[in-house]
């Protein structure tokens, strides 16, 4: 496509497309979206957004000096290489608009999360695209209270990034900004995931294999399950700037799976590039995944009276075995729009307090704003100490059905029911199925990728429908 100029005099790019996603703003780093100029108008926006909407988002500039109190605005990242480029247009946006940027380096995206809180900063940046190779990078925005920044103010701070409405609004003197660095983050995340952990437990006596993808999480995690008494194998915990991801972490849980077995471990976690997501093995190499994270942690929460109107909060792409399993233990399943955000926003408004997706992110809303795959781990560990029970053995009460899933490179993102073709083999799978199995038809979020999803009892019948959908897919759009 061809890049044309906007109104801002900064930033250059395709004003017709929206910046932001399902999670924030990703790209392939160096290239629009993700330059330096436009992470430089993101500072400099939801700055600007701060200072002209702090009523909306629990922001407080308020003080009891004569001299009004600064904006904070905490800057975290994970391991990429472009990650310093980022983070320094970030913050140089931030300190021209008259607030200051607080950078705190490498976290996870739900450390990033606490930290905003706990300092009381009034928005927090996470410089990540997640699970992502490390060329591609994102940048995630929180709200004071620690929550992603809701929608309707994404679309005011991306009106801000690719308009002119602050180009000549420029404080000077003793009103621009300051930038600080702080070092010791990385204790005070550790204490509070410690925290969570019951006291009455400790982890002495078990040995977990732990992948942390060579991304945010490399320091923090090892060091949480260390102080609590396990013994770690660490994997995926020398990042260069160029490994995040590389056939590492919860995208490649094989790898966790075989160190598990290996060197005889309970159990294996593995972690993405920005730490929210989770993936287990048990101790006999079996993954355990997102799905089955919650069906057992669910059933842990509800023998202790703790799970929140008896009701968990999904996905459509959580399998259907998982909420058969839950219905006949008395608990509900309610499914959110695919993305974690979606599925905080349900728990939110509904009082759920455990929510998450298949896919590895897992919310425990008691104890964290976003999906945090150490306190996932943790919350795994205290039903394996209460229970008595291994791994293998809590997995196996989640019945899962057979699932077969196609990601199709697209050339464009149009509806599927403007394609003939698409709607025929979509309908013939579901007539196939005779409501013995779901078919779930989506685009990406953050790529170019049309996700097909069939689920049923056969799996060499539910292969063949999903085939079928991702060929009429590739013939209309690829």
């Amino acid at each position: 496509m061809s890049k044309k100029p906007v109104k801002s005099v900064a930033v250059k790019g395709e004003s017709a497309s929206r910046l932001f996603g399902t999670d924030g703003i990703r790209g392939l780093a160096n290239e629009y979206p993700m330059t330096g100029e436009v992470a430089m108008a993101v500072g400099r926006a939801i700055a600007h957004v701060l200072r002209t909407h702090h009523k909306r988002i629990g922001v407080k500039f308020a003080s009891t000096s004569k001299t009004p109190r600064r904006a904070k605005i905490v800057i975290g990242k994970d391991t990429r290489i472009s990650g310093y480029m980022i983070e320094q247009a970030i913050a140089s946006g931030i300190c021209s608009m008259g607030a200051d940027a607080i950078l705190i380096g490498p976290l996870s995206t739900p450390g990033v999360a606490f930290i905003t809180q706990s300092m009381r900063a009034d928005a927090g940046i996470m410089i990540s695209a997640s699970h992502n190779p490390y060329y591609d990078n994102g940048i995630k925005i929180f709200s004071a209270d620690g929550y992603k920044l809701p929608d309707e103010l994404e679309v005011e701070v991306e009106k801000l990034v690719t308009g002119d409405e602050i180009v000549d609004f420029r404080p000077t003197a003793e009103l621009v900004g300051k930038a600080f660095r702080i070092e010791d983050v990385h204790g005070r995340y550790v204490v509070f995931l410690k925290s969570l952990f019951p006291k009455d437990l400790d982890l002495l006596g078990i040995r977990i294999a732990l992948d942390t993808a060579n991304g945010a999480a490399y320091k923090v995690a090892p060091l949480v399950f260390e102080e609590l008494g396990a013994e770690v194998i660490r994997l995926g915990d020398a990042p260069n700037g160029l490994n995040i991801n590389d056939k590492c972490g919860a995208l490649y849980p094989e790898k966790v799976s075989g160190a598990t077995v290996q060197y005889r471990a309970d159990i294996g976690i593995a972690l993405d590039g920005d730490g929210d997501r989770c993936i287990l093995s048990d101790e006999n190499g079996e993954i355990v995944d997102g799905d089955q994270i919650i069906g057992l942690c669910a059933m842990e929460m509800a023998s202790q009276n703790l799970l929140n109107k008896n009701t968990v909060v999904t996905t459509p792409m959580s399998n259907y075995g998982l909420e058969l399993t839950l219905r006949e233990k008395g608990i509900s399943m309610v499914r959110a729009k695919v993305g974690d955000r979606y599925v905080v926003e349900s728990m939110r408004q509904n009082g759920y307090n455990l929510g998450g997706e298949q896919s590895g992110h897992v919310v425990f809303l008691d104890h964290s704003t976003t999906g945090d795959g150490i306190v996932a781990g943790l919350k795994v560990l205290e039903a394996m100490k209460r229970t008595g029970k291994p791994l293998s053995e809590l997995r196996k009460a989640i019945r899962l059905f057979p699932q077969v899933r196609h990601d199709i490179r697209v050339s464009r993102k149009e509806p599927f029911e403007k394609f003939v073709e698409i709607q025929k083999a979509i309908r013939s799978a579901e007539d196939a199925l005779s409501g013995k199995g779901r078919v779930f038809v989506r685009y990406s979020g953050t790529e170019a990728l049309a996700r097909v999803m069939v689920e049923g009892e056969n799996e060499v019948v539910i292969s063949r429908l999903s085939e079928d959908i991702a060929s009429s897919i590739q013939r209309a759009l690829g």
